[in-house]
């Protein structure tokens, strides 16, 4: 996981605060640099405590498909806190750990929301690069997902944002098998 998308500037400024009081479960065992990973607990991960169980529910049936049919392994993840650490950093270590998309495809995907620091990130594996290109993963979050949450809708935006990685990543890998 090597290069990404980084629109922490413009989400400071859009994305609305959240009052979410969840405490993580944050461990200091990670791959690289020792910045805090939480526990990889299922295909959607959230600890900043946005998600209702039924949209949980409804994300990690459509990432569990997403992986099944195409291949690459799609995890959202929410967190109260980036302890300080910035969120590229706090992203790709948090991807690094949990070890996500094939080992031999690099094809994971991480779109990591912190709601209280009003940032957002999606870290694409470098075997996804050609597929999710940083300007797609921009618009994505750009025109998918900052326009929910600035309205105080993270679940909406999320989903969003969801919905269009699968229909970037699923296109390209369609259009490479054929």
């Amino acid at each position: 996981m090597s290069k990404s998308v980084l629109l922490t500037g413009l989400a400071a400024l859009l994305l609305s605060g959240c009052a979410a009081e969840t405490s993580a479960d944050i461990s200091a065992d990670t791959a690289n640099s020792g910045s805090p990973a939480f526990k990889l607990s299922g295909r959607v991960v959230d600890t900043a405590d946005i998600i209702s169980e039924p949209v949980e529910r409804e994300l990690t049936e459509a990432l569990a498909a997403f992986e099944n049919e195409i291949g690459p392994q799609l995890v959202v993840a929410t967190t109260p806190s980036l302890d300080g650490y910035d969120i590229s950093t706090y992203s790709f270590d948090l991807a690094n750990a949990w070890g996500l998309g094939s080992a031999e495809r690099n094809d994971g995907l991480l779109v990591l929301v912190a709601p209280n620091e009003r940032q957002v990130r999606i870290e694409v594996g470098l075997g996804l690069e050609t597929s999710v290109k940083d300007e797609e993963a921009s618009r994505i979050i750009q025109e998918d997902m900052l326009p929910h949450f600035r309205n105080g809708n993270y679940e909406s935006g999320i989903v969003a944002g969801v919905d269009s990685l699968i229909d970037e990543a699923t296109t390209y890998e369609l259009k490479e098998a054929a």
